[in-house]
């Protein structure tokens, strides 16, 4: 007899369904694993091994073979010990067979019977949802999962529970989703005395989803303004939450097992590697640009980064996905952010700064933003000056708008924006002919401003793109020439011939 449960392994944010075969037949007694296991599926052997015998359950003395279908397909992954101990389970006849093969599970066994949360169970409750098949995960993992809805959602404290389960002894109850609180951080635009330029930059960055670069002094707030940017973006909408949470499944960063509705915002440090941003490593991974998916990557100190981690930023950039291509995998993330960078104008920090004049200029400066390349920095939207704010400013009242009254118009903007189909970031072709052409003084204005600052097509486009986002603010239907001025205005702020 030949019993079946089923299981999931992971490529990307897709989870393929792994049919979990047991044999027991008459020979030498033995317990084997095939089907391309990596060592922690090997392993598994011993874990399930130890867990039945916690609970009293003592194997034949006959063959064990248990064969991971399709055999061509990589295993990895600690969460095949309680399908291989589900499938055993039927194949000794202790759990109903048919139950058993209508069950997707996933779970890390303990030597005493109990399940460990394993990453990945979000996408498995997808997987199962589309095989029509109920979900077995530890109890940890059930919030997470039953956020899916479409699936049951079985989650069980130990093996022990399972057995009960299935036998009818003792069922248990569908798990119920969970979700995290919202940050309540409270960082306020309001907090940042002065930089009215760089937060009106912040507000149309975020309405748009512009990638953005400040530039300024040691000191003067970038780092600052870049904090307060999750306060003035909407909440993820359902679509966006599962979506991103699965990525952040994936990486078992989904804490209390519930969906967050805060958009990411994802802040690495300049010595990270390549993988840590782009993706990769033994499992490929998702990098921080999958994990700031539907959010925000901000890098400062952005010219520190190694040279080859900001050029691999290029394509993702455009396409909004990264394919992380290894000798052993080869898996596509989504990865539509917005990037904010921030930088010192020199290495020293203070070449800008009349009162503390940098000894090399300008050949410090030009060196040290050397490190970015021209076609990465074609791709900022917006690009401004953070000039250093004077300590007497620091004890006046704060001005400008509060991060709830800039949201609210963020939010209507983005609205606009959905309601013709996307957001104006990904705005191409003749959708962005028909949406973002100016009127005839704004056209003229750009066409002139392209001929002496000898913008490329990307730069051009760019412009439009957040003119028709300035507009959307100002809530115009046309794109006028003040929102193109303004527009240009942001492209050209670091510009050498400016």
């Amino acid at each position: 007899m030949v019993a079946r449960a089923y299981t999931v392994a992971f490529e990307g944010v897709s989870a393929r369904t792994v049919e979990v075969q047991c044999a027991v037949t008459p020979g030498l007694p033995a317990f084997s694993i095939v089907g391309l296991p990596d060592k922690a599926v090997s392993e598994a052997r011993d874990r399930v091994r130890a867990a039945l015998s916690a609970l009293a359950i003592a194997l034949p003395s006959k063959r064990i073979t248990i064969n991971l279908s399709p055999a061509d397909l990589p295993k990895e992954g600690s969460h095949f010990d309680l399908p291989i101990a589900l499938a055993l389970l039927a194949a000794l006849e202790i759990v109903p067979a048919d139950a058993a093969e209508g069950t997707t599970a996933l779970g890390e066994l303990s030597l005493d019977g109990s399940l460990v949360p394993v990453v990945g169970a979000l996408s498995a409750a997808m997987a199962a949802a589309e095989e029509d098949r109920l979900l077995l995960c530890p109890a940890a993992s059930g919030a997470e999962a039953a956020w899916v809805g479409a699936a049951q959602v079985i989650a069980a404290p130990g093996l022990a529970d399972v057995v009960r389960h299935f036998t009818g002894q003792a069922p248990l109850p569908p798990a119920e989703p969970g979700e995290v609180a919202d940050d309540t951080s409270g960082r306020c635009l309001r907090d940042v005395k002065g930089q009215e330029r760089a937060k009106r930059a912040l507000e149309i960055a975020a309405a748009g989803r512009h990638h953005l670069m400040m530039m300024g002094t040691p000191g003067s707030g970038k780092s600052m303004l870049a904090a307060r940017i999750p306060g003035i973006l909407p909440p993820l909408t359902a679509a966006e939450a599962l979506e991103t949470s699965m990525i952040h499944s994936l990486a078992g960063l989904l804490d209390a097992g519930g969906i967050n509705r805060t958009r990411p915002f994802r802040e690495p440090h300049h010595t990270a590697s390549m993988a840590a941003i782009v993706g990769g490593g033994r499992r490929a991974g998702p990098g921080e640009i999958s994990l700031a998916h539907n959010g925000v990557l901000f890098m400062d100190e952005f010219p520190e980064f190694p040279r080859t981690v900001l050029e691999t930023l290029r394509q993702p950039i455009e396409t909004g996905e990264v394919m992380v291509a290894r000798a052993n995998a080869h898996v596509k993330y989504p990865c539509r952010f917005m990037l904010v960078a921030a930088a010192n104008p020199c290495k020293c920090g203070y070449l800008t700064d009349p009162a503390r004049a940098c000894s090399r200029a300008p050949n410090c400066g030009e060196d040290y933003m050397g490190r970015i390349s021209g076609p990465l920095m074609d791709r900022f939207d917006l690009r401004v000056e953070v000039p250093p704010v004077g300590f007497t400013d620091l004890d006046l009242p704060p001005s400008g708008d509060s991060s709830a009254t800039v949201a609210a118009r963020v939010a209507a903007a983005r609205d606009s924006q959905r309601a013709r189909g996307g957001l104006n970031a990904d705005l191409e072709g003749s959708v962005l002919d028909d949406l973002a052409t100016p009127d005839a003084e704004g056209r003229a204005l750009l066409t002139r401003v392209a001929e002496r600052f000898g913008l490329s097509a990307r730069g051009y486009h760019r412009v439009l793109r957040v003119a028709r986002t300035i507009a959307d603010l100002d809530a115009s239907d046309a794109v006028r020439h003040p929102h193109v001025a303004e527009a240009i205005s942001y492209r050209l702020a670091l510009s050498k011939e400016v």
